[in-house]
């Protein structure tokens, strides 16, 4: 090799670390012209990095080397003479044990790598594993740590080349692991096992058995990385914990109970540093999440809350943003009360915040009622019982004597709101004063603001006592609050409005006036925050006012909103494109000339790359546990010691700071998702307007379908929906006619429509691995079905029916557990998040049936079973309401095809009908009633067994809570059918009273159409009868005819009604104009 050339080289080299930036970027020009398209270059910066007395030249010239072995597949170093290339293969390894700097050893080692990636395949390089088990046992720690370190990044470019050597490769790893002098030689070997496991196939039981029985000693590493403070080290470990939580085979699966107890040591233990119990708690929640089945089968809950609760009393920081232990701990117990079976966190957690709300130490009380709250989402039909027993300490906890502790108690009742709204509602009298009276206290001011938005965005009617008082208080602090406080009383200003509708509009115009001037904010941060929550505030009081009260206001406001989509801020883009949607939900075909200026920046929004899609790759899982967790994986190596040509830090992934790029890409995520959902809502409300651009937005849409984030998935596939069942209600169609082979044709755009979208949804479903986004898809199926019929199921029913029949199996993809055997059976008892997947699943299917109606016939064997095994009363009041539901509309859709049936379907709903809850006894009735009309099967022998099970849901007071009182009218609609079906099977002396003091119906409207049938066919067959309850009958006839209030019978009922108060009229007219009947006579 010319010595002049290797010379000029390592000049160039050297004078691109130079401050001037003139001279470097001379050089940079230079050796990106002159050397480094040359393979010569290779062996020169080889001699280089073997050579050169400047470590910085050493180690730029190891960064470009590995680059340039790299560069087009390889093909320069193939380039490079045999002779040389065997040269630099048998001297790289020796130079990284001689070298003396660690930098510059990582580099080379990477270089070592590159070319391993290259040469292993060919089967060019068999001295290598040789040297380095040879390196890896050297009696030098020094020799052991550059060993495994190299070890570690071939085995990261090249697994597969190694897999027949795995056998060895474990039994090195087992003495490295307890490697006495070196905790690196550790660290590096449990890094080595994290890739290895990436390549184990879950078929190959010697490698998992052999793999998990290293597994108890990387723990302790991991242990002993914490305990030595070694913070790079732990979060290079946790990161490989979290690879393995993550991996789709049971490689951790009998180490769980010992994992959680060792995380739950380190996360508990206050002499750590925090950052690293942060890492510890992080991991648990991955274990939570990753590993529930087995966190379940353990019922490992109630230890790990006792672990946690200590944590929750630690000391939060002000930013929102920093995390700390308390809140890695809360957000654990979020991931507990989600991710499993509420009866086994709830109860064990109410003891702990019993025990602990009794404490004389605030900072106890604090972290007892933020459990409470954080709990509340995945507990709320359990907790719904126990309501009574919860209440007591929200009532203390909201005039405790510390600030704290009533801080943590509005998050508290935000968050109760949110689950359990209709018992929130109901303790008005008590909330709305208290928050009132903390929203005085500036120590508390903002939580109040934030728990009275919430509280506000429920009370609906209720809202009226509290209105005026509520609106002095709130335009106050917008004078005089600081700006934090403005954002969230103006959010709650919005959340009133909301809640009081019309009854706003006293407010309306002074409101404006105080929140005009906070549109014209530009700064970053709290200004940026305020601005977009104003916008959405006036948004909600142009939805309360109505669109001719805000229509002087809509130009202007169009205006504040194109200008926040131009201001950079992914946050206030996000505002305007749901004020978009809001203002096309209020305006409808009016808001059609704003579609050339809205929906550009909507698809731009949805094309943008997030940061590092156009400079690294970043995996799909990586990125979406970023999302998942609420933390991102720790940096995988970040070494930061590769220098490129312009001395900037090399662009890989371990180098990146994934947490901050997460950040960003998690606010340009919501954009995308708020963009994509606000498509949909475009469409439905401006109509044939919105027509040019339906095949841009399909397309966008379907574009996202594959993204990591969930949330994107899940608004990219409801307006997809939302899109072909609009642009069918544009189309020419008439009524459609179930049946599998149904005359009704599609509009043959309409069908070209449903094929573009229906494929790459039922591809996403495949892979899709939320179970929100496979509810939601189930739901949008199920609407579109209802809407379009059976010709959107053409050529895709059985894919569909799939999806369905896959989810109620417990075995759709979402739904897996690789800890789980195969033929081993989903548990009974599941988190309250599983049973809304459920819930959804019955929804698609009684779609199918109501589409293809009769000829559900055959389907309905396979689905029968699989339904009714969520009716067991150990199962859970969602899962048992879910499913006597789904058999009513699967009646409702079968008809008379139900027949064969009959039997088995009455007995279960006899059992229903016997049930505690007034939710499923409502579905029983309801399902009754329809089995009755519908069946061909004469069940008048039933008649008495089943009024008598009816008999009991009449029995109601006014002040039952809303689902009893819904029970007794979907109990008067199944006598109701009863009659009608067979009039003479029913002892209408005992059965007409109580049936007729039911009414009117007050709670579900739908059931007066077989309540009112049933009265005029016995007006028309047995009058006599229904003469002696004619006194009671009139006032109900009053009440649904009523002009002020919401239609409940619809034009059908109205109009034989009105027939009917005619022909009483001619017997009984006082009596018809006592109860003020007359106005609707023919002719009045």
């Amino acid at each position: 090799m010319d010595p002049n050339y290797v010379q000029t080289l390592h000049n160039l080299l050297l004078q691109t670390t130079s401050n001037d930036t003139a001279l470097l970027k001379a050089a940079t020009a230079q050796l990106n012209q002159d050397y480094y398209k040359n393979p010569s270059c290779i062996p020169a910066l080889a001699s280089i990095v073997a050579s050169s007395p400047e470590q910085s030249v050493r180690q730029l010239a190891a960064v470009e080397l590995r680059k340039r072995v790299n560069q087009n597949s390889g093909n320069l170093w193939t380039q490079v003479s045999q002779v040389e290339r065997e040269q630099m293969k048998a001297n790289l390894p020796q130079l990284i044990l001689a070298e003396p700097h660690n930098l510059v050893r990582h580099s080379a080692a990477r270089v070592i790598a590159a070319i391993a990636t290259i040469e292993i395949p060919a089967n060019n390089w068999d001295s290598l594993l040789p040297f380095l088990q040879q390196t890896c046992t050297s009696p030098q720690v020094a020799h052991r740590e550059v060993g495994i370190f190299i070890l570690f990044t071939v085995l990261e470019s090249i697994v597969e080349g190694f897999q027949t050597h795995l056998p060895g490769l474990f039994e090195l790893f087992r003495g490295l692991l307890v490697d006495p002098e070196s905790i690196e030689v550790r660290i590096t070997t449990v890094r080595a096992l994290g890739v290895i496991a990436q390549y184990i196939d879950s078929d190959d039981k010697n490698e998992l058995k052999t793999f998990q029985a290293l597994l108890p000693s990387m723990i302790q590493v991991i242990g002993q990385s914490v305990e030595a403070g070694n913070e790079t080290g732990a979060r290079q470990l946790f990161d490989v914990l979290e690879t393995l939580l993550i991996l789709e085979i049971p490689i951790l699966g009998k180490h769980i109970p010992e994992l959680t107890h060792f995380l739950l040591q380190c996360g508990g233990n206050r002499s750590f540093e925090s950052e690293l119990r942060v890492l510890a708690l992080n991991a648990l929640n991955w274990t939570v999440q990753y590993k529930k089945s087995k966190v379940q089968s353990h019922n490992l809950a109630p230890s790990i809350l006792e672990g946690l609760m200590p944590i929750t009393t630690e000391d939060e920081p002000e930013d929102i943003d920093d995390d700390a232990p308390s809140r890695s701990a809360l957000r654990i117990i979020d991931g507990l009360a989600t991710n499993l079976p509420p009866t086994q966190v709830f109860p064990a957690l109410r003891a702990l915040i019993v025990r602990y709300f009794t404490s004389q130490d605030p900072t106890h009380r604090r972290g007892a009622i933020l459990a409470l709250g954080v709990c509340v989402e995945g507990c709320s039909e359990y907790m719904t019982p126990l309501m009574s027993e919860v209440w007591p300490i929200i009532e203390a906890g909201l005039v405790d004597g510390d600030a704290t502790v009533r801080k943590a108690t509005c998050v508290a009742v935000s968050c109760l709101c949110e689950w359990l709204e209709d018992d929130c509602a109901a303790k008005h009298a008590i909330l709305v004063p208290s928050i009132m009276n903390l929203i005085n206290d500036p120590a508390t001011q903002r939580s109040a603001c934030t728990a009275l938005d919430a509280l506000l965005e429920i009370l609906h009617d209720t809202i009226d006592q509290y209105l005026q008082l509520i609106m002095e208080r709130l335009a106050g602090l917008l004078e005089t609050a600081p700006l934090p406080v403005k954002a969230v009383v103006t959010g709650a200003i919005g959340s009133a409005a909301h809640a009081s509708k019309e009854r706003f509009l006293p407010y309306f115009q002074p409101t404006m006036n105080h929140l005009s001037h906070f549109l014209s904010l530009s700064g970053e941060g709290e200004e940026t925050e305020l601005r977009g929550i104003t916008m959405d505030a006036i948004g909600t009081f142009s939805e309360a006012v109505g669109k001719d009260i805000f229509r002087p206001y809509f130009p202007d406001m169009m205006k504040h909103a194109f200008q926040g989509c131009d201001m950079g801020s992914a946050r206030l883009r996000e505002c305007s494109f749901l004020f978009f949607g809001v203002m096309a939900r209020v305006f409808g075909e009016e808001f059609a000339p704003y579609l050339t200026q809205v929906v550009p920046p909507l698809l731009a929004s949805c094309k943008q790359l997030e940061q590092g899609e156009d400079a690294l790759e970043i995996s799909v899982a990586e990125a979406a546990s970023a999302f998942a967790s609420g933390s991102s994986p720790a940096n995988a190596i970040n070494v930061g010691d590769e220098v490129d040509l312009n001395g900037n830090t090399s662009i890989e992934i371990e180098d990146v700071d994934l947490d901050k790029m997460m950040d960003v890409n998690s606010a340009i995520a919501v954009e995308k998702e708020i963009a994509a959902d606000t498509i949909g809502t475009l469409f439905a409300a401006t109509q044939t307007h919105f027509l040019p651009f339906v095949e841009s937005c399909t397309l966008e849409l379907i574009a996202l379908l594959p993204h990591y984030y969930e949330g994107i998935r899940k608004s990219a596939t409801d307006s997809l929906l939302e899109i072909v069942r609009t642009f069918y209600d544009l189309s020419d169609h008439e009524d459609w006619v179930p049946g599998a082979n149904s005359p009704t044709a599609l509009n043959n755009q309409v069908q070209e429509l449903i094929s573009h979208a229906l494929a790459p949804l039922l591809d996403m479903y495949e892979s899709e691995d939320n179970k929100s986004v496979a509810a939601s898809l189930c739901l949008g199926l199920a609407e579109t079905i209802n809407k379009v019929g059976p010709g959107f199921l053409q050529g895709n029913l059985a894919a569909i029916c799939n999806i369905a029949v896959q989810i109620l199996e417990q075995k759709a993809f979402c739904q897996q557990d690789p800890d789980q055997d195969e033929d081993e059976e989903a548990p009974e008892d599941q988190a309250e998040y599983d049973s809304v997947l459920i819930s959804s699943a019955g929804d698609l299917v009684a779609a199918l049936a109501s589409a293809l109606g009769s000829d559900f016939s055959q389907a309905f064997d396979t689905f029968f079973p699989l339904i009714s095994k969520y009716y067991k009363k150990s199962r859970s009041l969602s899962d048992r309401s879910a499913a006597i539901g789904c058999l009513a509309e699967i009646i409702a859709g079968m008809k008379g095809a139900i027949s064969p049936h009959t039997g088995p379907l009455l007995e279960l709903f006899y059992r229903a009908l016997g049930d505690d809850d007034h939710e499923v006894l409502s579905n029983a009735a309801f399902a009754t009633g329809l089995l009755v009309e519908f069946s061909e099967v004469d069940l008048s022998q039933q008649y008495f067994q089943l009024l008598g099970a009816l008999r009991p849901l009449f029995v109601v007071t006014p002040e039952d809570p809303a689902a009893k009182l819904n029970a007794k009218d979907n109990a008067a609609g199944a006598v109701a059918r009863l009659i009608v079906r067979n009039t003479s099977a029913v002892p209408l002396d005992q059965v007409l009273p109580i049936f007729i003091d039911a009414l009117p119906l007050k709670n579900d409207y739908l059931e007066n159409r077989p309540v009112f049938r049933a009265l005029f066919h016995l007006f028309r067959t047995n009058g006599a009868a229904l003469h002696p309850f004619i006194d009671r009958l009139l006032p109900a006839f009053a009440y649904v005819l009523d002009p002020s209030i919401k239609d409940q019978v619809g034009d059908a009922i109205r109009t034989e009604l009105i027939h009917l108060l005619a022909l009483i009229n001619q017997e009984e007219p006082a009596k018809v104009q006592a109860a003020g009947l007359a106005v609707f006579l023919p002719g009045a």
